[in-house]
């Protein structure tokens, strides 16, 4: 049996409005849509993709983690070649930059809906 890496799913209260973020960001194809499910895939690839499930329950997480607080599960790294202009363009996306950043060459950003995705350089 071959088992490979399929797809991140994202769950949101609002899975359109939050798949529009990423294919933006991300420039990445839309395969699937639905009210509660949306599915992107890189366009020169099938798989891995990014898909967005309803969850009107979502509750972001807080990020620094601090105890009994909704921990991060996961988060999505993205490597960039110019971190201040795809910061940028993420943040007039719809994004926020987070005050708490880790290290020179990476930025924690929160996408609409609360999940945190990094930005980073080659190396970092």
């Amino acid at each position: 049996m071959t088992v490979t890496f399929a797809a991140v799913v994202l769950g949101t209260p609002d899975p359109p409005a939050l798949a529009d973020f990423y294919r933006a960001l991300l420039g990445w194809t839309e395969v699937d849509r639905e009210p509660h499910w949306v599915r992107l895939r890189a366009p020169e690839a099938e798989r891995p993709g990014l898909s967005f499930q309803y969850e009107p329950d979502h509750v972001p997480p807080v990020w620094p983690q601090k105890a009994g607080t909704q921990q991060m599960q996961a988060h999505l790294d993205l490597l960039v070649d110019d971190l201040d202009a795809e910061t940028a363009r993420a943040v007039a996306l719809g994004a926020t930059a987070e005050e708490e950043q880790p290290q020179e060459d990476v930025r924690v950003l929160r996408d609409p809906h609360g999940h945190l995705f990094c930005l980073f350089l080659p190396g970092a």
